[in-house]
């Protein structure tokens, strides 16, 4: 388990460009946290560091979208979803076992249909623009 504590959003930022570059195909990150935590900053670092150059948003209303770097990246956000069956019925099943990466904002709304191999990641918000990031590997979540 990693912890990290961040002060403002570009170091939020750059926590998930390291992470991003130690990932190889067919990872799952799963991220959950508060409203306004940073997940979607956290993304961000991530696609920085698959050398993504589009512009990486918050995919909220169309749920799922994919970008084009050195991999591609599945960036889903799945707060507007009610179920863990509306989860698999998006067709990702693909996505998750492709050869790229699956970022997964809200990931606690696909209940247990992600893959073992996820890793999760949890963002606290704290003071001011302080964040705490947690990182487990499923190796570790195993232990």
């Amino acid at each position: 388990m990693s912890l990290v504590i961040t002060a403002n959003a570009g170091e939020t930022r750059k926590v998930g460009r390291t992470l991003g570059d130690s990932l190889k195909p067919g990872d799952v990150l799963a991220i959950t946290g508060p409203l306004g935590a940073g997940k979607t900053v956290f993304a961000q670092g991530v696609a920085e560091s698959l050398d993504i150059r589009e512009a990486v948003t918050s995919p909220t209303y169309t749920i799922i979208s994919e970008y084009e770097g050195r991999m591609p990246l599945y960036h889903m956000d799945l707060y507007r979803l009610g179920t863990p069956d509306e989860f698999t019925w998006l067709g990702v099943e693909e996505m998750l076992n492709g050869n790229g990466i699956s970022l997964i904002e809200w990931s606690e709304k696909a209940g247990e249909e992600l893959p073992e191999r996820t890793i999760s990641v949890r963002i606290e918000i704290e003071a001011d623009d302080g964040r705490i990031i947690t990182i487990i590997r499923p190796e570790e979540a195993a232990a």
